[in-house]
């Protein structure tokens, strides 16, 4: 006859060990299948365990993808800038071209280039023509974007079109269209303004040959070509802006333009800045418009830094200071887009 104690120890010492051999047999996680219909321990989806080494093509897939567009890129903009410089430390001139020899000049063409009397005026200029035009861009660009705003759908739709065709046309055709309708004896506008016999016969009235005229002409036609795709991109970027926020607005009382100040701007401020410095780097390497237009004239009224390297480098056959004012317009321009540039590589920082 067995004892209480006897039966309750009894099957109770057994028990644990039992189950200790039935869970070393079946497996450590045999416990776990119950749930997840699997033996161990599920890893992420499409990830290699801790133990394990990533693919060698998976790691170098970026490389594969971003090769075509390397190669590109030191193919027309790396190996060209590299050549420049060399250019610019050379005599290059009308004998090399023949030659293919060209003799070292050490720091000569920029010291010519430095030295020069229109270098200060070029470069005066150049600041302010950008400036100018930028300037006209940014603010015909932003009343046009606040324009598509209030425009029905239909009006909108016809207003964005005739922007996107006017910002494909080339620069080449639309200076030759601007040529002729500011063209002395037979351009459209002079006859308008004759016709309208207030200001007088302008029929024979030459644009290009007065420095205000000639500027008006020419910040025109780049205004006219650069607007759309400032006004459009602002759209885009205002048309993101959640419209509860002037619904708030409207009920505190504010004004149309205290609800663009304090809500509109603040949220274009971004791409504000973005199409600020592609303006910047656009305007400044302007060359079709103004030479086709104005040649750099009346008396260098119009010659900007594009201008004058075309000029010393295809007009006076010394391309080694042309390649000397090249490099100098390269610098100025990365001192230019340094704070973009900047902004940009602390946001990518940021998003790490």
């Amino acid at each position: 006859m067995t004892s209480t104690a006897d039966t309750a120890t009894g099957p109770a010492a057994a028990g644990p060990v039992a189950g200790a051999d039935a869970v070393g047999a079946a497996g450590p996680d045999s416990g776990r299948s119950g749930r997840s219909g699997r033996t161990g321990r599920p890893g992420r989806l499409g990830r290699p365990g801790p133990g394990r080494r990533r693919p060698v093509t998976a790691s170098r897939a970026p490389l594969v993808l971003l090769a075509p567009a390397a190669v590109i890129l030191l193919a027309l903009v790396v190996y060209p800038l590299v050549r420049l410089v060399v250019i610019s430390f050379q005599e290059y001139g009308l004998r090399a071209i023949f030659t293919g020899q060209a003799g070292f000049a050490g720091v000569t063409n920029y010291t010519n280039v430095l030295t020069d009397a229109s270098f200060w005026p070029v470069i005066l200029r150049t600041i302010v023509v950008t400036a100018a035009m930028v300037i006209g861009t940014l603010l015909i660009g932003m009343a046009v974007s606040q324009l598509l705003t209030r425009l029905g759908v239909v009006m909108r739709t016809v207003v964005s079109v005739v922007l996107v065709l006017a910002w494909a046309m080339p620069n080449v055709a639309s200076s030759l269209v601007w040529q002729w309708l500011f063209q002395p004896f037979y351009g459209v506008l002079n006859w308008v303004v004759t016709q309208m016999r207030v200001f007088g016969d302008h029929t024979q009235d030459n644009w290009a040959s007065h420095p205000a005229q000639a500027y008006t002409i020419v910040l025109t036609l780049v205004i006219w070509q650069a607007v759309p795709f400032v006004a459009l991109t602002l759209y885009a970027a205002q048309s993101q802006i959640a419209p509860e926020y002037y619904e708030a607005g409207s009920l505190d009382g504010a004004t149309t333009w205290a609800m663009y100040r304090a809500i509109t701007l603040p949220a274009l401020a971004p791409t504000l800045l973005l199409v600020t410095i592609l303006s910047v780097i656009w305007d400044f390497n302007v060359f079709n418009q103004i030479w086709l237009l104005t040649r750099g004239g009346p008396e260098d009224a119009t010659l900007t830094l594009g201008i004058w390297t075309f000029v010393k480098s295809f007009v006076s056959n010394a391309y080694g200071q042309g390649a000397a004012i090249a490099v100098i317009s390269t610098v100025i321009l990365g001192v230019l887009s340094s704070y973009y540039i900047r902004r940009l590589v602390r946001s990518g920082e940021e998003d790490l």
